[in-house]
Formats: structure tokens, sequence, C-alpha cells
């Protein structure tokens, strides 16, 4: 079956509440995208489909998280080929809605704040991007939600319970994923949130719609954020002190690289573990975070460390 566009809320409630009761489904899952899609989200959106009876793909650029309009106006728009990308991994619905459709009434007077948790890191040097994320997000879920679209007292499944529903995002952006799980356990959303592992180039970078604005030299010189990321999993893997000041010589190293921030932190709270870094074996569960500015890209990365 062809994937199907749908372009408002109210045509996204009716299709999915329509394929739920064709498929006689128990499950819906939601895919969260800006568009400009490559083999991460194509990961994203097979995951979900091996897993829910019925998926749907969202396509926004959401003008609340750009800080700056130019750098809003360049992101790359690829409708045709992102629609293709979904098709392939068997998304059943699209949605790509336009400005209009999400914020009807302009900026929102009211948006979510992501509080403590989103000014470090990505939101001290992105002022008021997370409060624009988790505000879409928070829509998107909304939108997606497999009971929106369902006639009043029914469920649309055999047994007459809801269907469950499940939300995916990838863990390259890992302090937006903890954010969101945030926001769906601290504002009681009846969504589960599933993390998808960061897909990779041959090469070890983290794939990027950004990536396409690197030069070759450019390339080349971002390989060492992956590389720095990696002697850390491989010194927590074998329970070695991390020698956090070691591999960030490394990236310094690099001239073409600019380093914004690289540390350790704990995984839900995304708090410095500067004593489990340095000077004693690795014990227990971290999180390594590294973003850079790379010519003019801006690149960020993580990995998950355990021992």
């Amino acid at each position: 079956m062809s994937i199907q566009l749908v372009t408002t809320v109210a045509g996204l409630h009716t299709e999915s509440a329509r394929l739920l009761k064709a498929k006689q489904g128990t499950s819906q899952g939601l895919v969260p995208t800006m568009g400009a899609l490559h083999e991460g989200h194509a990961a994203l959106a097979r995951t979900a489909v091996e897993n829910n009876d019925v998926v749907v793909a969202s396509i926004f650029v959401n003008p609340l998280q750009f800080g700056d309009a130019a750098d809003l106006d360049r992101y790359p728009r690829t409708l045709d080929a992102d629609l293709a990308l979904l098709e392939e991994q068997g998304v059943d619905l699209a949605f790509a809605p336009s400005v209009e459709e999400v914020y009807p009434g302009g900026e929102p007077l009211v948006r979510i704040t992501s509080g403590r948790l989103g000014e470090k890191w990505e939101g001290a040097s992105r002022p008021g991007h997370f409060d624009g994320a988790l505000t879409v997000v928070a829509k998107l879920l909304h939108y997606g939600m497999p009971a929106a679209g369902l006639p009043a007292g029914s469920a649309g499944t055999a047994g007459g319970s809801l269907p469950a529903y499940r939300a995916y995002f990838g863990q390259k952006d890992a302090q937006q994923l903890a954010l969101v799980r945030r926001m769906a356990a601290d504002l009681n959303f009846p969504v589960e949130i599933v993390g998808v592992p960061t897909v990779r180039a041959d090469d070890g970078l983290a794939l990027s719609s950004r990536n396409r604005f690197l030069s070759d030299d450019e390339r080349d010189a971002a390989l060492v954020l992956s590389r720095a990321l990696r002697l850390l999993e491989e010194r927590a893997n074998a329970h070695e002190p991390l020698d956090l000041d070691s591999a960030l010589a490394m990236v310094e190293s690099q001239p073409l690289v600019e380093l914004d921030y690289f540390d350790v932190v704990d995984p839900g709270t995304l708090e410095p573990l500067a004593e489990n870094c340095r000077e004693t074996p690795f014990r227990g569960e971290a999180l390594a975070l590294i973003a850079a500015k790379v010519g003019p890209v801006r690149l960020i990365d993580n990995v998950p460390l355990s021992s």
C-alpha cells in the first residue's frame, strides 16, 4: 500500500482512525520529523513499523525552535524525497501541515517550558530552542493520539480497548529525548516514548540533515567528534578511567572544529559526572555529550556509556 499524505489535523484523525479500523489495529506509532530525511529517520520509521499496526510520520519545520531566521530559511525542504523514504519503510500516513495549520493564531502565547533540564548544554547555546521544540512535540503527540480520531464510545479495536500509542525519537538528539520523556511523564501524556540508537555513516559521523552543508575538508574534520566519543566508550567498556581531558585535547587539536561543550553526564538529569570521568575506573551509566561548530555547521553527537 502506498503512503498517504495528509496536511490537516482533521485529515490525520480521520485517516488514522480509518486505518486502525481497517487493520483491526491495536497500536499506533508516531515518528515526528522536520523532513530532510536520511537513514537515521528511516531507522525510526522501520522501528515504528515493526512494532505498530498503524504508523504516522510528521514532516514539519518548526519555526519556534530556530533562533536565527536565516537558519530556518536554509533548512532543507525535500518533501517528495521524504515521502519516498517513508513509503519504502512501510509508513502508512505522512502528516505535513502548514505553519498556519499548527499555529492558526500565529505564534502561541502559551508554550511548554523546558525548565532546568533545557537550560544547559544545547539550551545554553540556543536559548529558547527546547521551549519551541517541546511545544511542537506536545502538539504532535496530541495530533497523533489514536483515540483522537475514533468515534465517541468506540476504540476501533476488536477488544474495545484503546490502541497502544508510541512515539519514536533518535538518541542522537539525546537532550531532546530526555526532555520529551520528562514532559510525557511530568504532564501525563498517554504515550510511550521510544528512543532509537544513533545511525552513523561508515566513517562514524552521526547522520544529520545538516551534514550536507559540510565541505569535504570540514566533513573529515568533523570525524574527530565521533572518534573522541568512541575513545570514551572504549575506556568505559574496559572499566578504565575515562580521562576526559585527553579526549578533549584530541578534539581541540583539529583546527576546523570550534568546540562548544564536551562532557560526561547523568543520562536522566544531564548533570556532569566529573568525579567519574578522570582518575577513577568508570562504573555505572552515563552519557557523553559533544557539540561543536565545523565550518558554518553546528553538529551534536553523544554516546551512552555503561560498565
